[in-house]
């Protein structure tokens, strides 16, 4: 059984202990001096031995003070960190977050900063995926993912437009006059078959046409990378690329772009919106918005 702690006298003692002064003990104890003297006193009391030697000009610790002031600051001291520490966790949630990788590398990560400065309180924590999300399975809060919006049992709200279109070196560029050259390139595409298809039609090329040589990705990232080395022609957003294009490594030959999706914030309908989860939306929307 630990003994009667008088709290309030042994915060006192340490303060004035520490400025050698009950004047400004009571200063940063936001007390009067007289209610610091009594509870100095009160202790000295208590203890039955005298703590300090009054001075006309201050105090002076006595041996038995100058035995408890260092048990009394070290303490205080890890009362103070724990504190801390019970009241981060209490204040912050924790929220995992799933994003495909083209849109965590040209669009999110160059941004993060900015929420972890306005939402101090969530735990962020993000995996990136190639557009492949289980958000029961994965334990996931929110999935961010390109595609249309329609994936089962899920609310989606759109992010952004992810209009695709050519690009590669200006080597292989010098070699493009016309989208029709792009059939003698190596194709850089993603898992759907159908895209550079639908780009030659929307380029104004109509018929059958010929297989290019091709090599399929499963990530953009990879596959601009691909492109960087020379490797073929990417079709792949530009919004996501702008690094790369504004750098020279990369150049978008051609105008002509074509759109088979977006980028959707998505959750399991069965999930409620937690304050983390609501406060990333809002902070994706707002900044999306502002780059408009």
């Amino acid at each position: 059984m630990r003994p009667y702690l008088p709290l309030k006298a042994l915060r006192a003692f340490e303060a004035s202990a520490r400025h050698l002064s009950f004047t400004r003990a009571a200063e940063e104890l936001c007390v009067t001096q007289a209610a610091v003297s009594h509870q100095v006193k009160l202790l000295e009391g208590q203890l039955r031995v005298p703590l300090f030697i009054r001075l006309p000009r201050g105090l002076m610790l006595t041996q038995e003070g100058e035995l408890l002031l260092p048990v009394l600051e070290s303490s205080f001291d890890q009362m103070a960190h724990t504190l801390d520490r019970l009241g981060e966790s209490r204040y912050r949630e924790v929220l995992n977050v799933g994003v495909v990788g083209t849109f965590a590398v040209g669009w999110l990560l160059p941004r993060l900063e900015d929420f972890q400065k306005k939402y101090p309180f969530v735990d962020l924590r993000l995996s990136t995926h190639n557009n492949r999300a289980d958000l029961a399975a994965e334990g996931l809060d929110l999935a961010i993912r390109f595609g249309t919006g329609a994936w089962h049992g899920t609310a989606a709200q759109p992010l952004l437009p992810a209009s695709l279109s050519v690009m590669c070196t200006p080597t292989i560029a010098a070699r493009l006059t016309t989208p029709a050259d792009v059939l003698g390139e190596t194709w850089l595409r993603s898992y759907r078959a159908d895209e550079w298809t639908e780009w030659l039609l929307v380029a104004g090329l109509s018929g059958s046409f010929p297989m290019a040589k091709s090599i399929v990705f499963d990530s953009s990232i990879a596959m601009v990378e691909a492109a960087i080395q020379g490797v073929g022609v990417a079709l792949a957003p530009p919004l996501m690329f702008s690094r790369q294009l504004n750098s020279g490594a990369l150049v978008q030959p051609f105008d002509t772009t074509v759109s088979l999706g977006g980028y959707w914030l998505t959750r399991l309908q069965t999930r409620t919106e937690t304050h983390a989860m609501a406060s990333f939306r809002e902070w994706l929307l707002t900044a999306i918005n502002a780059d408009a």
